[in-house]
């Protein structure tokens, strides 16, 4: 490349990072996270594969990073491996990974020059004249994306600390699949950091109020300090935390009578359609509560205004059912799953010669349908 080429390159690249009203190029921020994690992801592939001719079992010296439980000390250890093998089919699985991962960044790439998801909520003037609909998805897409390129990021970076024998955290969980405030973390890494020495450690078994008061306050003190204090930080670390201490007071209240013998009278079914018409409203909380942080408060102000009270009630009844619908699926999906993660041990077969039972039969089936009601809740 030509030295003239070159500067003009560089000034293309310095003319789209000083555009902020240009429709035709994202943001530096999003351009420059995937013009970084595009080569990455083809060295990635690239060592993936070249791995596959290479002898898995090598003599490697790792340093290993142990804590002792006893006295809370740091024991580093240095550990010989020799047996560095991988499982079946292991490697084709992470080159899958490794395409998945740089056919997103092509195709969101892409579409940076046709859909203008992130400028679009920095020009309020242009806001004003969208549909509710179209408002309304543009704030969830506004989520979808800041997802996808954590997704990307750290699934890149697990992709190579896989290759490199190394059990990274699992990604960030899709923010469709939030519904509660106490799941709604994209760095597993730290989540589990704060969890640990902060949340847990303080909240103890999250069921005392003031305990749990303290917790919250004390978690998102440590996050506003990480994150950098500023107007923004702050109304997002307020209203999340407001949301996850008003779920400790909803299910507080719930739980005493005689909403308690309301709840146990009605069936598994009953029980998760009624929480999940408050987990909708709980949805939409999240939506709005992080849209601060990755856009504007003036954009949530116009966000909320749209969705609850210009657009009532055609809009907002839609939107909430479909929602409504939405977390039904994700509840029915969590409970498949906890049934495969944790199934219900069979009952042991009767002897051939046992005496009757003098206790009703239905004692059996009742204790199993209560086990699996309390992990469909």
């Amino acid at each position: 490349m030509s030295q003239n080429h070159l500067s003009q390159w560089s000034h293309t690249l310095v003319l789209r990072a000083h555009c902020p009203t240009c429709f035709r190029c994202p943001p530096a921020p999003a351009k420059l996270t995937y013009m970084i994690a595009l080569p990455v992801n083809l060295l990635n592939l690239l060592i993936a594969y070249s791995f596959k001719d290479v002898q898995q079992q090598k003599n490697t010296c790792r340093t290993v990073v142990s804590e002792d439980q006893s006295s809370g000390h740091l024991i580093y250890s240095i550990a010989n491996k020799s047996d560095l093998t991988r499982k079946e089919r292991e490697m084709w699985n992470i080159s899958l990974q490794g395409l998945i991962h740089l056919g997103v960044i092509i195709i969101v790439d892409v579409l940076f020059h046709f859909m203008y998801i992130l400028t679009i909520p920095t020009d309020i003037k242009l806001l004003k004249h969208l549909s509710d609909w179209a408002l309304v998805g543009l704030a969830y897409v506004n989520l979808v994306y800041d997802w996808i390129k954590a997704a990307v990021m750290f699934g890149v970076i697990n992709t190579v600390s896989t290759l490199d024998h190394l059990d990274p955290p699992k990604p960030p969980k899709c923010i469709t699949m939030l519904y509660v405030f106490s799941e709604t973390h994209f760095d597993r890494g730290i989540n589990d950091w704060l969890c640990k020495y902060v949340y847990n450690y303080l909240g103890g078994k999250h069921e005392n109020v003031v305990e749990e008061l303290v917790a919250t306050l004390c978690t998102y003190g440590v996050t506003i300090l990480w994150l950098g204090p500023c107007e923004v930080v702050l109304f997002w670390a307020f209203f999340n935390c407001f949301g996850l201490n008003f779920e400790l007071w909803t299910a507080k209240v719930f739980s005493m009578e005689p909403f308690a013998s309301f709840e146990a009278a009605m069936s598994e079914a009953m029980s998760r359609r009624i929480r999940a018409i408050f987990n909708t409203f709980n949805f939409w909380c999240i939506v709005l509560y992080n849209l601060m942080a990755l856009n504007s408060l003036d954009f949530v102000k116009l966000v909320t205004k749209r969705l609850l009270l210009k657009g009532f009630p055609i809009t907002t009844v839609i939107v909430m059912f479909v929602t409504y619908c939405l977390i039904q699926v994700i509840k029915e999906r969590e409970r498949r799953q906890a049934l495969i993660d944790d199934p219900d041990p069979l009952p042991p077969a009767p002897p051939l010669n046992a005496a009757t039972p003098t206790c009703p039969p239905t004692a059996a089936p009742q204790a199993a349908a209560d086990s699996s009601k309390e992990k469909a809740e």
